[in-house]
């Protein structure tokens, strides 16, 4: 991924931050995060090269470089220390005390854990150890030669990550969807009236919600397996970067759990 991609992100945070003052917190949160890990991304790719490399299906997550990534870990709590809001404030800093060996652990145990939570991480380790990691994982990603999944997977076909968010890109008269990993940011197709928990396919099942002051910002839910993921529909708004974009879907993440529903995969603002 190039340096400008970061920087539209950064970029679209601010602006969104300007113009969303119930979500202005988490997204200028999230703008020093993308900050931070613009810069773990260059420092990576500057110690790796930008030569893409052959990776089967899946086998992202054989690859974890601790070598590379421990002396950079300490900089990024202090980055959220100084930045988060105080409850993960007080959790990196927490965590930054713990030292090295601790580190190694945490990371460690992320990444073998993907897609499932692992029992040995509090929700803060996993959180920190996931917001870390994610620009690694994005090199790794970025820097590998162009793959085709089998089928519509509901996780990531590269690393096996939930889907953190959908996408509808225009496509002749309507919109083809997409759904983009929570950890590596690969995008791949995925049906549109198919549900990426359980794989229900019944219609009738598959509710749609959305509200008039967020038109492009919909709640994919699905009444069997009762999960929901939230869609940013580019055909409505080109301008909008569905892994930002996301994190200003709050009401609509409320009112889906009011609903009962659980969404798939929480956001790094925990929503």
């Amino acid at each position: 991924m190039k340096n400008d991609k970061w920087d539209a992100r950064i970029h679209r945070a601010a602006e969104l931050a300007s113009t969303h003052a119930f979500a202005s917190e988490g997204l200028r949160f999230y703008g020093h995060i993308a900050q931070s890990q613009k810069s773990l991304y260059s420092e990576i790719q500057a110690a790796c090269g930008a030569a893409k490399e052959p990776r089967p299906l899946g086998s992202l997550r054989q690859e974890l470089d601790l070598f590379l990534l421990l002396p950079r870990f300490a900089p990024f709590l202090a980055v959220v220390e100084k930045h988060a809001p105080a409850a993960l404030s007080q959790s990196a800093a927490g965590m930054r005390g713990q030292g090295a060996t601790r580190w190694q652990e945490s990371l460690t145990e992320f990444w073998n854990a993907i897609p499932n939570a692992s029992a040995n991480l509090s929700p803060a380790e996993a959180l920190l150890s996931w917001i870390f990691l994610q620009p690694y994982a994005q090199y790794l990603a970025d820097h590998t030669q162009y793959f085709f999944p089998n089928g519509t997977p509901s996780i990531c076909p590269l690393c096996s990550a939930k889907p953190q968010v959908g996408v509808l890109r225009p496509e002749g008269d309507g919109g083809k969807r997409s759904l983009i990993c929570s950890l590596c940011a690969t995008e791949w197709d995925f049906r549109r009236l198919v549900c990426p928990s359980c794989g229900e396919e019944d219609v009738h099942k598959l509710a749609v919600y959305s509200a008039k002051e967020f038109e492009y910002l919909r709640v994919e839910a699905c009444d069997t397996c009762r999960f929901f993921l939230n869609t940013v529909d580019l055909t409505k708004n080109g301008n909008a970067i569905p892994v930002v974009d996301e994190l200003a879907t709050i009401p609509l993440s409320l009112w889906a759990a009011e609903q009962g529903y659980a969404k798939i995969q929480p956001n790094l603002l925990g929503i």
